[in-house]
């Protein structure tokens, strides 16, 4: 491998695997049908609606990493995309959000009640073709992953509007409610390619850590992100009365009334005074702190997959140095 060749960005990155993305875009499309039209109307306004696909380009991108070219990789490449989908469907539901990706959510569309059951569609379609894989290991990475992400919906729920919330309770909750699937998409690749144990662990260690730097962007993007850029609106999580990382910090470092101001809107809810709690969040080091955090999760993946084994087979290489990128360039993402 060429040395002195610039470093690829993350979009770069996952050009390597936009053959197989499609492959993975075919399955979706195939696997989508249903008798009932509702299910197929509601399924395709969520997945067609775009988005990063950065787990099932993790599956694939690992896959590569580990030379390993098993036709099932895109099934579950699929199944990961299927998985997470439902969580969406089923979170805005949750959020009462009206924006995502830019457009009015499949609740605001077609209502509560058809986006919880098409994203329960989703979720037993996936377990179909995890069936159709014939593999019991990775049945039971899959179902174990979704059954912690429903934990994690189930604990964040719990702490809403709890202004005492630390950063273990918050970093608990996006380990199970994110990361879990990211450790799962990068576990199946490891499960695929039949590696061994330790680095099947470094393939799961560099998931979750990937998974946990993304989300803690993604929060703190909903205090310094452009609305039209996420494609959401700004503030909903402070609106919802979600604590996340950023107003952690900032409840650590601000004086004794703005950390007052912070805790009154938790608790009620509501975005009377964004303006003025964005200003704090920023000013007192609190979105600098977030984004340390999520550097050193990042770090993490980072040292996991330097370890993984390596040898003379230039496409693997290239694989590894992308998932190396995708680390680095996650955490100066604007949307």
């Amino acid at each position: 491998m060429d040395t002195t060749a610039p470093a690829p960005t993350a979009t770069q990155a996952l050009q390597l695997v936009a053959a197989d993305m499609q492959a993975v875009d075919a399955v979706i499309r195939q696997r989508l049908t249903s008798d009932v039209p509702l299910v197929g109307q509601v399924a395709h306004y969520i997945i067609g609606a775009g988005g990063k696909r950065v787990r099932p380009a993790l599956l694939l991108l690992m896959c590569g990493a580990l030379g390993c070219t098993d036709a099932r990789r895109h099934t579950l490449a699929a199944v990961v995309e299927f998985i997470h989908t439902a969580t969406l469907l089923h979170d805005d539901v949750v959020d009462e959000s009206t924006l995502r990706r830019g457009r009015d959510t499949a609740n605001q569309v077609f209502g509560n009640a058809a986006s919880v059951l098409v994203g329960d569609f989703l979720y037993s379609r996936a377990f179909q073709m995890m069936v159709d894989c014939g593999d019991m290991r990775i049945m039971r990475v899959l179902a174990d992953a979704t059954n912690v992400i429903a934990e994690g919906e189930v604990l964040q729920l719990m702490n809403m509007h709890d202004a005492a919330l630390d950063e273990a309770a918050y970093l608990r909750v996006i380990r199970a409610k994110t990361a879990k699937l990211f450790e799962a998409s990068a576990r199946l690749a490891a499960l695929l390619a039949g590696a061994d144990e330790a680095t099947e662990a470094l393939c799961a260690t560099y998931g979750q850590a990937l998974g946990a730097a993304f989300q803690i962007v993604d929060d703190v993007l909903d205090y310094e992100g452009d609305a039209a850029q996420l494609g959401k609106n700004l503030g909903d999580d402070l609106r919802e009365g979600k604590v996340t990382l950023p107003i952690i910090c900032a409840l650590r470092r601000c004086a004794p009334q703005q950390a007052a101001l912070i805790r009154a809107a938790i608790e009620q809810g509501g975005s009377d005074r964004l303006n003025e709690i964005l200003a704090i969040v920023r000013d007192s080091g609190g979105l600098a702190e977030a984004r340390a955090c999520a550097a050193a999760e990042a770090q993490r993946a980072l040292d996991a997959a330097r370890a993984l084994p390596t040898g003379d087979d230039v496409v693997r290489e290239q694989h590894r140095e992308a998932l190396l990128q995708l680390a680095t360039q996650l955490l100066t993402r604007r949307s």
